[in-house]
């Protein structure tokens, strides 16, 4: 909500952040156990701005009951759930039972515990923590507006060759050398929109938003590394982050546009001479030193051609 008065223009939003809550469900009958960690951030847009022009509290929605509200919806929710689902619910709560909340904006990240098996066999009640998270923005306006943005961070991904880079920009400032023989190592930090509108418009069972997102790790890493034999040659990361953007696309027709960042993590060739042996380590594709500072960074995002954005 936003005022002019006076000459100035206030624009106020308030919730809760950080916000964490781990949440088990555990089957009757010595079934499998259940388990998702959140950090949960909430922000409200609502009309309570009296409460900044004349300390009038009436119409504030206590940031202490938006942490209070999250537990209490974790807790009705008898069934495991995405986190889209869960800030689609959190999202409905808050502009349906609030007069003055507009909209509600939930962010959450999720801590990637996974299942451990043990000779083979997944345990039932045993997990140990994983790597990339899980995210999600979910916004909830008063009458339904939605708008879903899921994603991945630090999917790290390494191939030792089919990786070069030629026929970029020489000039009196560069040094680095042309190759068509590369480690190329990353860390994507991935976002897609889906192209869901309302909340009447999600779809129902079997539609999963946690498999898509394990559909769309998954196309990203085969694209990344092309097939297990022979791989695929990438001539940039430009080129491979937009051949990686265009499968998820192609792939999935309820995700309107996808945003990849992809940090040039680099390993540097070791060559090790001294003025007695110029050749302690010479460099033939084996001894790399790695580094990430400084690192390339390299970002871009792609969206249907009817996209909103």
């Amino acid at each position: 909500m936003a005022r002019v008065g006076e000459g100035f223009k206030l624009e106020q939003i308030h919730g809760k952040g950080r916000v964490r809550v781990a949440r088990v469900w555990r089957r009757e009958n010595g079934g499998p156990h259940f388990i998702v960690e959140w950090n949960v951030s909430v922000s409200l847009l609502s009309d309570c701005l009296p409460a900044y022009f004349s300390g009038d509290n009436s119409n504030i929605v206590a940031t202490d009951t938006v942490k209070n509200t999250v537990y209490a919806k974790a807790k009705e929710c008898s069934e495991l759930l995405s986190v889209e689902e869960f800030g689609i619910l959190l999202g409905r709560h808050f502009t349906s039972f609030y007069p003055m909340v507009s909209t509600a904006i939930i962010n959450i990240v999720e801590k990637p515990w996974e299942r451990v098996l043990i000779n083979g066999q997944p345990h039932s009640h045993g997990f140990k923590l994983g790597a990339e998270k899980h995210t999600t923005d979910v916004t909830v306006k008063k009458g339904g507006a939605l708008l879903v943005n899921s994603g991945i961070e630090g999917l790290a991904l390494l191939k030792t060759t089919q990786s070069g880079f030629e026929g970029f920009v020489r000039d009196r400032y560069t040094m680095l050398p042309e190759t068509r023989e590369r480690i190329l190592a990353t860390e994507v930090s991935a976002s897609w929109k889906y192209s869901f509108t309302n909340v009447t418009v999600i779809p129902g069972k079997p539609f999963c938003f946690l498999q898509r997102y394990l559909d769309v790790k998954r196309v990203l890493c085969e694209t990344f590394f092309g097939s297990p034999k022979d791989g695929v040659y990438s001539p940039s990361v430009q080129n491979t982050l937009y051949l990686m953007a265009e499968a998820v696309l192609s792939r999935f027709s309820d995700i309107e546009s996808v945003q990849l960042r992809m940090p040039n993590l680099h390993f540097l060739p070791v060559n090790l001479p001294n003025k007695d042996k110029p050749t302690i380590v010479k460099f033939d594709d084996d001894v790399y030193m790695p580094t990430d500072e400084p690192h390339g960074t390299i970002q871009a995002t792609l969206s249907r051609p009817l996209s909103k954005l």
